[in-house]
């Protein structure tokens, strides 16, 4: 899963004030309805009835709010990202003879146990691709009929998912792949849903952000435990028992949609202050009737309930504190708004999409070849299956753990950072992973998980800030989902590094690995060099920009 975090949810915007930033203007002040809709604004039908509208969160009481905030935490604890403990449940799945009646026929091109290795891990690539292009749907679908509809499919799909696991030896197709497919999408309907919840407690909606990822990051220990369990029983708890017993969360999650959850996403402060800011209708005097009096009333008490409902669940003072610390972080940033004027399209035919494009093809693929790969490369790198069993374990353990570790010091390094900075970083750690990962020592393998699990949510949410603050949020949806959908498909290629892995180069992954770093360097270096110059270029503007008004200044003319 990759939608893990964006800059600020909004262009921020703020009651009127007489204080005006030189480098602001009423084109950037003007708030925006967050969007994870990837779709063109016009294929979008007009807004109607069938369209849920938001609603503010003052309209909700705070025991409810708060209600809600914990149930989405709770069950995207159980739910959002459970398909990425693969490492743990794979050797469980391998233990229990997945795939052994198909890869035992004779007269394989690949040995028995490669031919169950392809396949699991097949089973996994399958999920993440999914995961990462369901984005494109969930955003639309969640924009047009809210955040409920988006929770009973994600229950849905878990409860098919899970069904097709605990049933798939009865089944007359690949009920393995399917169940996980299912069990991934159920991931990202449950998870981008719960978003908008950050909406009803503006206060404190980098905190409510924060416990939704580490939910999310942590999911994947629920294989761990199950594992665990699995090997205490010595096997008398299988994965049917296990799928079975599972069911249970969706439907928890389904009572919780009809009984608490809101049907209707929650309104930005954005939206709020557009409100207010909008015109009251004023008729002549002599064209009021007491009909339109009655309106104009009804609107102005509106206005006032909305101000005052924003100013409870915010507050002037704070609002005008955060404006200025998000101008304070795209000054930072060193390119924040070089791509926003420009159309998807000409921002996706540019450089500045290209590159993080073909960057993050390369580290996502890496990312998953090396949780589906783990205990078997280590496997070889040792000749020992007890250390690499030891390491898998660690890893399993390690990968939910860095995910929580990780969220303060992300946030602060994309806030007090250059994105030049920001870039610079990933393809550093990038690199010493790629490093570490061929190294046949024990120190560098626990290094090099220790590493990965901080760089994995790092990296994810560095993708989506980077699409922030240079493409906007007004093609954010379009642009971002582009790259996680393409990057996606591009998981695929993980067959084929299976199969040079097993067979090509006889079970060793170190050329895999060493191919895999190459081009991720290559890549990472021309995406960081681009947008060094560029920035120097802004920056070089700016400056002449500056100096030129100064200098046009009449008080210079004295």
């Amino acid at each position: 899963m990759s939608l893990h975090r964006v800059a600020s949810l909004e262009t921020f915007a703020i009651l009127p004030t007489d204080q005006r930033s030189r480098r602001s203007s009423d084109a950037s002040a003007r708030a925006r309805k967050l969007t994870f809709n990837p779709l063109p604004q016009e294929w979008d039908p007009p807004a109607g009835l069938d369209q849920l509208h938001a609603v503010g969160a003052f309209e909700v009481p705070r025991w409810k709010r708060l209600l809600q905030v914990a149930a989405a935490v709770f069950y995207c604890l159980f739910a959002s990202g459970v398909v990425f403990g693969y490492a743990a449940i794979k050797p469980v799945l391998k233990s229990e003879g997945a795939y052994k009646d198909i890869c035992s026929a004779p007269g394989g091109l690949v040995s028995e146990d490669t031919c169950i290795e392809i396949h699991l891990n097949l089973m996994f690539t399958v999920a993440a691709v999914a995961t990462n292009v369901a984005a494109l749907p969930i955003g639309a679908i969640l924009d047009h009929y809210g955040p409920r509809v988006c929770g009973i499919l994600g229950s849905l799909f878990l409860a098919i998912g899970a069904a097709l696991m605990a049933n798939e030896s009865r089944l007359p197709f690949d009920g393995l792949l399917f169940g996980y497919l299912f069990l991934a999408l159920g991931g990202p309907f449950t998870y981008i849903s719960s978003f908008q919840l950050s909406n009803a407690f503006p206060k404190n909606s980098g905190l409510i952000l924060a416990l939704l990822t580490g939910a999310f990051d942590a999911s994947s220990a629920l294989f761990l435990v199950y594992r665990i369990v699995f090997q205490k029983s010595e096997g008398a708890f299988g994965h049917q028992r296990f799928f079975m017993v599972y069911l249970i969360v969706p439907v928890v999650i389904i009572i919780l949609q009809f009984t608490l959850m809101p049907s209707q996403s929650y309104k930005t402060v954005g939206e709020l202050v557009e409100e207010i800011e909008e015109p009251v209708g004023e008729e002549p005097d002599d064209q009021v009737d007491e009909e339109t009096a009655l309106l104009q009333e009804e609107e102005r008490q509106h206005r006032a309930d909305v101000i005052e409902g924003l100013q409870n669940v915010l507050g002037s003072a704070k609002a005008d504190k955060q404006a200025k610390r998000e101008e304070r972080k795209n000054e930072i940033s060193g390119v924040w708004g070089v791509m926003h004027p420009y159309t998807s399209w000409e921002q996706i035919k540019s450089p500045w999409f290209i590159l993080i494009c073909a960057f993050t093809v390369i580290q996502m693929t890496r990312i998953n070849y090396f949780v589906a790969t783990i205990r078997a490369q280590y496997e070889a790198i040792f000749g020992s299956i007890e250390k690499a069993a030891e390491i898998n374990e660690f890893f399993d353990l390690a990968l939910p753990i860095g995910g929580i570790l990780s969220i303060p010091f992300i946030g602060m390094i994309l806030d007090h950072t250059s994105t030049v900075t920001v870039l610079a970083c990933l393809v550093t750690c990038a690199t010493t992973i790629g490093v570490l990962g061929i190294i046949p020592q024990t120190w560098a393998a626990y290094g090099n998980i220790c590493l990965f699990v901080l760089y994995r949510p790092f990296y994810y949410t560095a993708v989506s800030d980077y699409s922030a603050k240079v493409f906007g949020f007004r093609t954010f949806g379009k642009v971002y989902g582009t790259i996680i959908c393409l990057s996606g498909v591009f998981n695929f290629s993980q067959s084929g590094l299976d199969f040079l892995f097993h067979q090509t180069f006889k079970g060793n992954p170190l050329p895999v690995n060493v191919m895999l770093l190459s081009l991720g360097l290559a890549v990472g270096l021309g995406l960081v060099g681009f947008v060094a110059i560029k920035a120097k270029m802004i920056k070089r503007k700016m400056l002449s920009e500056e100096a030129y008004g100064a200098f046009s200044d009449p008080r210079w003319n004295h």
